[in-house]
């Protein structure tokens, strides 16, 4: 309707995705408020060579937001209590709240912060990396998956006419086991080795990889997702192609060369509980969850960044 009012929408966290997000938005037409922990001057988004400042509203105090329309967690999974103070006064009854993080289970994660306002959520295909406070580069990728219903075309909606492709799939299951496929074994073999993605063409790395993935598969099968081998082909056969130019790094890899806490408890840990309720045994990722907790716990710097 002519002359309608924009929806109020905010996101939570400036970093990779929050970054991206926000420029997205700008993009869209709006002018997000973005709620950072830390306060910066400006969000300056670099892609396709160009850097630009992004026109937002930065806020640090929870207390100086109101509920808004649309809330966009874009804080790492194992940060979301973090964004809680924030999730408390931006929801109200209709409230949508877009979860964009990795790993499965999106709803829960939020509950006990975002009260009666309803939550979608949002797997994010995206290869960026905050390389700054306040400065991220968005370096490939602009697919966010999120279910086929009112508020799933209601988010495509918001962001038309943005660099983010909305894509609406009605087995969002199957979905968020795809995805979790390819973090489970992406992150922590970048992380644990210290290599961009070219390392997933390193002689023994595509034979470990694989056995981390056919005890994936199997628990998400358990978990009633549609998934199978042709996604473990499909997987490696995208690693390739990430391998030919300038390689991308996964976000548990910039994490860790930042010295900030790694997201392997709503990864691998996920897996690993799912795998445990279920009785299906998955000794590879058993032994990653361990290498991955060891390392997190040893250094007392990443261990109590947020």
């Amino acid at each position: 309707m002519p002359g309608a009012a924009r929806p109020t929408v905010a996101v939570i966290g400036a970093g990779a995705i929050g970054g991206v997000a926000a420029a997205a938005l700008v993009d869209a037409g709006h002018r997000p408020t973005v709620c950072v922990r830390t306060p910066i001057d400006s969000l300056v988004v670099e892609a396709g060579g160009r850097s630009r400042t992004v026109p937002v509203d930065i806020v640090a105090d929870p207390a100086a937001v109101a509920a808004a329309d649309w809330v966009l967690v874009t804080v790492k999974a194992q940060d979301t209590a973090g964004a809680g103070p924030w999730l408390e006064r931006l929801c109200g009854p209709d409230t949508v709240v877009v979860v964009l993080q990795n790993g499965i289970g999106h709803r829960r994660r939020v509950a006990p912060w975002v009260g009666p306002a309803r939550v979608l959520p949002a797997l994010v295909y995206v290869a960026a990396e905050r390389v700054g406070p306040g400065r991220v580069a968005h370096h490939a990728g602009s697919k966010v998956v999120v279910p086929d219903d009112a508020d799933g075309r209601s988010f495509a909606d918001l962001l038309a006419g943005s660099v983010l492709d909305v894509v609406l799939e009605a087995d969002l299951v199957t979905e968020e086991w795809r995805k979790l496929l390819s973090n489970v074994v992406a992150n922590p073999i970048t992380a644990l080795t210290m290599r961009r993605l070219d390392v997933m063409r390193d002689p023994g790395i595509e034979p470990l990889g694989r056995r981390i993935l056919d005890e994936a598969v199997a628990v998400g099968r358990a978990e009633g997702a549609d998934i199978g081998p042709q996604d473990v082909d499909a997987i490696f056969e995208r690693y390739r192609a990430y391998s030919a130019g300038a390689p991308s790094g996964s976000s548990m890899y910039y994490d860790r060369l930042a010295g900030r806490r790694l997201e392997y408890a709503d990864l691998t840990g996920a897996l690993v509980e799912a795998a445990g309720r279920h009785g299906i045994p998955v000794p590879f990722n058993e032994a990653v969850l361990a290498l991955l907790a060891a390392l997190d716990r040893g250094d007392p710097a990443r261990r109590d960044a947020t």
